[in-house]
């Protein structure tokens, strides 16, 4: 028989979206933070010291490590993303049809140079 027409009982309450995976509620999580630090590789100290200006010039957070193995990779990824993050692109609005032209006549943007 069907549950739908002989149920006896309290259906479970369903779960928030928030709880299966992946879905990040927090977006507080700003990389390079006190909170949640770069985790930065460098393969000598006078990189390490490179790094360490570059990171304190930015004002960001970062635990660095110097890994001077024969065949250790840098890893500076993470550094270089957010030093690279291009800005906000703005653009000038055209004139709309009723606005005063830009040439200085006086006239309307229609009757002048639209």
């Amino acid at each position: 028989m069907s549950d739908k027409f002989f149920y006896k009982g309290r259906q479970d309450a369903r779960q928030h979206h928030t709880a299966y995976g992946g879905f990040e509620t927090n977006a507080s999580k700003k990389s390079g933070s006190k909170k949640y630090p770069l985790n930065l590789v460098v393969t000598s100290e006078a990189r390490k010291q490179e790094v360490e200006a570059q990171v304190a010039e930015a004002k960001l957070y970062a635990n660095l490590s110097v890994d001077t193995r024969e065949g250790a990779v840098e890893s500076i990824n993470e550094l270089t993303a957010i030093l690279n993050k291009g800005g906000t692109v703005t653009t000038v609005k055209p004139p709309s049809r009723n606005d005063l032209c830009h040439c200085g006549s006086g006239i309307k943007f229609k009757k002048c140079c639209g």
